[in-house]
């Protein structure tokens, strides 16, 4: 590809902001309100012999991007304490777990108590480094380096994935692909790419440039990689439980060619799932407080009868 062209196509994804990505400050809005409301979190009294501990920014591989912060609640055990791991959205080339600012994560605290929650980065493609699929790979590698450690959290093996938009992606991707070392007990959709090569056909807003460029071609002339990074095509009937949540209205990710889609392939394989669908709804940063509380209503009851 000319190196004109390189320059059109980052800038397109650059200037795409909005694409796979909520609003930071309306997004901690809305989850601080919605979840604002629950009863005091357990960890916060320091009561029992183990204390809540929280780790910023510790590394599970060597690049800088590859870090997490860690959310440990009082008396964890490896028999008890859940996993919630968070990927960020940001259309792969933004975004940073700083979008799950502390008061959601003290709000998701109170609604999850019994869990650990483990809040990533990882490295963005930037053209033409970084591309696709190395934020795959991120999120493998830090599912794998938790899992690893897990007597020295004093955590279970019960983890479960939430992500938003390309996030989103990312978790369904890690947990539909990759079962042979880490088996993911569910996953929380919001509004995430499932068909990439339906993706660059109908990429709302986004022009398909931006795809190619993060994907290093187009379905014709690099099929594989939009077949491996497509978590549709890796439903079968041992996939987890999984929950998604989706506005009809969404302008970056489609609502039928991508999220139904995906909870009707479920479905044929009798893979437990709940498709939650606002039809007014956008890409998740005009939803309302009420909206937010709904969603997350459907998510804590989902995960209190999947994840035993």
């Amino acid at each position: 590809m000319p190196q004109d062209h390189e320059i059109t196509i980052l800038k397109t994804i650059t200037q795409s902001t909005c694409f796979m990505k909520l609003n930071t400050f309306l997004f901690a809005i809305l989850i601080t309100a919605t979840l604002g409301s629950c009863t005091k979190d357990p960890a916060d009294t320091g009561s029992g012999s183990i204390d809540a501990k929280v780790m910023n920014n510790e590394a599970y591989g060597t690049d800088p991007k590859q870090k997490m912060d860690i959310y440990l609640p009082a008396n964890r055990s490896v028999t008890a304490t859940k996993v919630l791991i968070l990927v960020h959205g940001g259309g792969w080339t933004q975004g940073d777990k700083a979008e799950f600012t502390p008061a959601i994560m003290d709000t998701l605290k109170k609604r999850l108590p019994d869990y650990a929650i483990f809040n990533i980065n990882y490295r963005l493609a930037a053209f033409p480094n970084n591309l696709f699929p190395t934020q795959e790979i991120d999120v493998k590698a830090a599912v794998e380096f938790i899992y690893g450690n897990r007597s020295s959290y004093l955590v279970s093996d019960k983890f479960v994935l939430m992500g938003a938009s390309a996030g989103a992606h990312l978790s369904l991707l890690q947990a539909y692909k990759y079962r042979s070392t880490v088996k993911i007990k569910a996953v929380v959709d919001f509004f995430g790419p499932t068909d990439m090569v339906d993706l660059y056909n109908n990429p709302g807003i986004i022009s398909p440039l931006a795809i190619a460029a993060l994907m290093s071609g187009t379905p014709a002339t690099n099929p594989t990689l939009y077949q491996q990074s497509s978590p549709i095509q890796f439903v079968d009937a041992q996939n987890c439980p999984t929950i998604i949540i989706q506005g009809g209205l969404d302008p970056l990710v489609n609502a039928t060619t991508q999220s139904l889609a995906l909870a009707n392939k479920l479905t044929l394989f009798n893979v437990a799932n709940e498709y939650v669908l606002y039809p007014t709804g956008g890409h998740g940063d005009d939803w309302s407080p009420a909206t937010f509380t709904d969603a997350y209503n459907k998510i804590q009851a989902f995960l209190a009868t999947h994840v035993q």
